[in-house]
């Protein structure tokens, strides 16, 4: 595995010549919510399964941190949900999640990490919290067709009141309720398969599951590839231990998402000087595996 920096803009991580992921971190234009992202995230053949900035949600790239709602500013980009009125196009209230710096950059023969520093502003700039974030992209086993991102997040409200987490469907748009970790996928997986541990189809928007999978089938280039979304332990998403649920957005058509939903239901409130922290593994396998296939690989993976 190797690694390429270019500095100010993206680190590339690469395998045996091919393009895992870039992490483009350069800040890109201001309605679409600057944020670093994930673009492309390719499976080990080279498929590439993230989109960038389709024609139909222009702030939308590859793998993202996101908060669609967050007391009243919009850190997701392009039109903000208005109860009653529906999507309007307010870019006071688009903030942003500017680089910091890095902790860490490195590749060896089997890992690479990415650990930076990020601070999370209003649209006047002003910082609301600091995040911690390491990426580590790992691929154990060549062979066996997959490879595994583990995305982990720590952000501190640095405010002197709540953060306020929310999503659209918080303020009352039904089925709605993406915020977090983020993923759009390329056109061509459009009705893609959904998986979850013991379900099957779109139905899984809105209910809670350790992991989801999306399979598609791609243009261009023959073959299939799965993207599959799991929570760390610690995650407890289902709150049963007192942590906040978490639901997850999935969608299908018109096109395909993913999000492991910070807020799907009901507001996740931040107190002051608090941390919020969440872990996920992202699994990129070339094929359609099926639920067995896509479970013994997940409890291989030590976290």
């Amino acid at each position: 595995m190797k690694l390429t920096h270019a500095h100010g803009d993206r680190v590339d991580v690469l395998e045996n010549g091919t393009r895992l992921l870039s992490y483009v971190y350069a800040p890109e234009a201001p309605f679409e919510a600057p944020k670093p992202y994930l673009h492309p995230l390719a499976t080990l053949s080279g498929g590439v399964v993230t989109d960038y900035r389709p024609n139909d949600h222009r702030w939308h790239k590859g793998l993202q941190v996101t908060a669609s709602h967050l007391s009243g500013q919009n850190l997701w980009g392009g039109n903000t949900y208005v109860h009653g009125e529906g999507y309007l196009e307010l870019p006071e209230k688009v903030g942003s999640m500017s680089h910091e710096g890095f902790d860490e950059v490195r590749a060896e023969d089997k890992l690479a990490v990415i650990a930076e520093r990020l601070t999370w502003r209003n649209h006047e700039g002003d910082a609301w919290a600091d995040e911690r974030r390491r990426i580590e992209a790992a691929v154990p086993d060549p062979a066996s067709g997959a490879w595994h991102l583990t995305v982990s997040t720590a952000v501190t409200n640095r405010r002197e009141e709540p953060l306020r987490f929310g999503s659209p469907t918080t303020e009352g748009r039904e089925m709605a309720g993406y915020t977090g970790l983020f993923w759009r996928g390329p056109r061509a997986f459009r009705d893609g398969r959904v998986l979850t541990a013991d379900g099957e189809g779109p139905e899984a928007m809105g209910t809670q599951s350790p992991w989801l999978a999306l399979s598609g089938e791609f243009d261009g280039i023959d073959g299939h590839a799965t993207v599959v979304f799991a929570h760390a332990p610690e995650n407890d998403h289902t709150g049963e231990n007192g942590t906040h649920p978490a639901h997850w957005f999935v969608r299908n058509d018109p096109f395909a998402a993913v999000a492991p939903s910070w807020a799907f239901f009901d507001e996740l409130v931040l107190a002051p000087g608090d941390t919020l922290t969440r872990r996920y593994r992202v699994v990129i396998a070339d094929g359609r595996p099926e639920r067995e296939s896509i479970a013994k690989y997940l409890a291989a993976q030590p976290w």
